[in-house]
Order: C-alpha cells, then structure tokens, then sequence
C-alpha cells in the first residue's frame, strides 16, 4: 500500500523535480484542521494512483523556504508538478471527486475509475 512521502526543503528536488511521474505536492501543517480532513484522501489516492502518481507532503512550518519559492499562502495547498514544473494548484480542502477531476488530466487513467 503506497502512502504519502514526508518531504522537506532539501529533499524538494530530489522527490520532486527528479521524478519520473507527476508529484502531487501537499503544502500542510499539523495545526490545520482542513488539512487532517484531506489527508486521507490523499492517503486514498497514493494507494489507487500509486503507478501513474507520487503524493509528497511538506511542512510549512519546518520547511519555509520550499513553501515561499512556490507563493504558498494558506493551507492546504496542493501544487501537481510535471516534469518538476507545476501544472495544477489547488487551494483548500475539497472533496475526492472535485480533486480527481482537477489532476487527472496529467495523471492518465492508469487506476480503475473510483
């Protein structure tokens, strides 16, 4: 079962911009309530999506400098990188569903329809 990858500001380039899929970037904070409410969708989708799809969370507490590069205001953000561009923001909480439909286009359809 694939889950979500911890990150940090030195470790950004390597799983990210390095990565041979597009990365799914989540912005967070162990303080914000949206973001313990998106988390296991996220935990849902790196498990369903794990072939076509690489799910990252950084802290933006212990990793500011990652989160200012990236203009990342208020949480939880999710930033889609590919190619280690990103191609797809999203900002706060939102249901499985409005999510899939946000990022699928970059991701294929690798994964059964959910």
């Amino acid at each position: 079962m694939a889950h979500p990858v911890a990150i940090s500001d030195s470790s950004f380039e390597q799983e990210v911009a390095n990565a041979d899929k597009p990365v799914l970037v989540d912005f967070w904070a162990e303080w914000c309530g949206p973001c313990r409410m998106i988390a296991p969708i996220l935990e849902n989708l790196a498990d369903e999506y794990s072939d076509s799809l690489k799910i990252v969370k950084l802290d933006v507490d212990n990793n500011p400098n990652t989160s200012m590069k990236f203009g990342v205001q208020s949480i939880p953000t999710l930033i889609l990188f590919k190619g280690g561009e990103p191609v797809e923001r999203l900002i706060g909480y939102m249901p499985k569903d409005r999510l899939l439909a946000k990022i699928k286009p970059y991701i294929g359809s690798a994964a059964a329809a959910s």
